[in-house]
């Protein structure tokens, strides 16, 4: 009844059995099948230690019209409550294997997400499925994720480089994961590894899932912008360039000469016309604000600011104002009346 293997069957007259339940024998699949047409041969993959299926199989009649027959009628059929799928298994379009090198990844860090899982994970070998990350309703992760590799030499790899190694400064544990049978056994055993070398010697392909686009994108720094080139200022022909006397201090004048007015580029200078003094209180307001209620009057302001006398220099000497050198002759200024001018010591 499962005298051949699969890869021995005629395969334009074989079909793909899937989702079988446990419970189901190589004697209830033929039973099954041959109400389609003529069995040749019946094949459900075993545990080498459980000799128990690994849910599909495979089912070859006498010919190719009877397996195009069974893959249209039994598709959908119910057994023991499970739903089978039945397709062609043409040496082009086979049913991926699972290999079984799923490993588990456990105290995960918060911050551990799908795409560092990928991107830690993927450079051991090829993923045959996005990296998943275990979370609870609220969208958080719950310490722990799995990983699906192509091959066991890429998984245990992956074991033997990262299992107790930091990743988002916790220690994390790598291992293979528990089957999805609930019996206690982990993946990574003797009969799938004898399983995956067979189905690798005999080119069976083994199932892949497409990344999201996600978890494939690099992140790059974005190109930041060249700085403009400035320009070098250039000589105006017989003359001065005004470009070029910004940052270049004047230069000083002659011994014995006054240095040139300044022209002023904001608010007039604090002098009237002809270099007058401006009338008093011209510079700054002179309203104050009026004193606080139970405090005696505050004295009238000074007419002349800063409580002194306009334009009063001590020893009746003027400072000439600017652009105005010293008077003629350079005589001093008479000497204030009862003074008696001495000879010096």
């Amino acid at each position: 009844m499962s005298g051949a293997k699969h890869w021995e069957q005629d395969k334009e007259a074989t079909v793909y059995v899937g989702n079988i339940d446990e419970r189901a024998t190589d004697a209830l699949i033929w039973e099954l099948m041959v109400q389609a047409g003529p069995v040749v041969n019946v094949h459900l993959p075993k545990d080498r230690v459980t000799q128990s299926h690994q849910g599909f199989g495979f089912v070859e009649f006498n010919g190719e019209v009877d397996a195009d027959y069974a893959a249209k009628i039994m598709n959908g059929i119910r057994l023991y409550g499970k739903a089978l799928r039945v397709n062609k298994a043409s040496a082009d379009k086979q049913k991926p294997l699972e290999i079984g090198a799923e490993l588990f990844i456990g105290n995960l860090d918060p911050m551990v997400d799908e795409k560092v899982l990928y991107d830690t994970f993927s450079r051991f070998g090829t993923l045959i499925a996005p990296p998943k990350v275990a979370r609870d309703d609220n969208g958080l992760s719950k310490g722990y994720g799995f990983v699906s590799y192509s091959s066991f030499e890429a998984s245990d790899d992956a074991i033997n480089n990262m299992n107790g190694q930091f990743l988002m400064n916790k220690d994390i544990s790598v291992q293979y994961a528990y089957k999805k049978d609930g019996k206690g056994e982990r993946h990574g055993d003797e009969a799938e590894r004898m399983l995956a070398a067979q189905a690798k010697k005999h080119n069976v392909m083994v199932e892949s899932q497409p990344m999201p686009p996600g978890l494939l994108q690099t992140s790059t720094p974005a190109p930041q912008a060249p700085a403009a080139a400035v320009p070098p200022p250039a000589m105006a022909t017989g003359g001065f360039d005004p470009s070029m006397a910004a940052g270049i201090p004047p230069p000083r004048p002659p011994v014995g000469f006054a240095p040139p007015p300044v022209a002023h580029r904001g608010p007039p200078p604090p002098f009237g016309v002809n270099g007058a003094p401006p009338p008093p209180g011209a510079g700054r307001p002179n309203v104050l604000p009026p004193a606080p209620s139970g405090l005696p009057a505050r004295p009238p302001p000074s007419q002349a600011g800063y409580g002194s006398p306009a334009d009063f220099h001590p020893g009746s000497f003027r400072i000439p104002p600017p652009g105005f050198g010293p008077p003629p002759g350079n005589v001093p200024p008479p000497p204030p009346p009862g003074f008696t001018p001495g000879y010096g010591r």
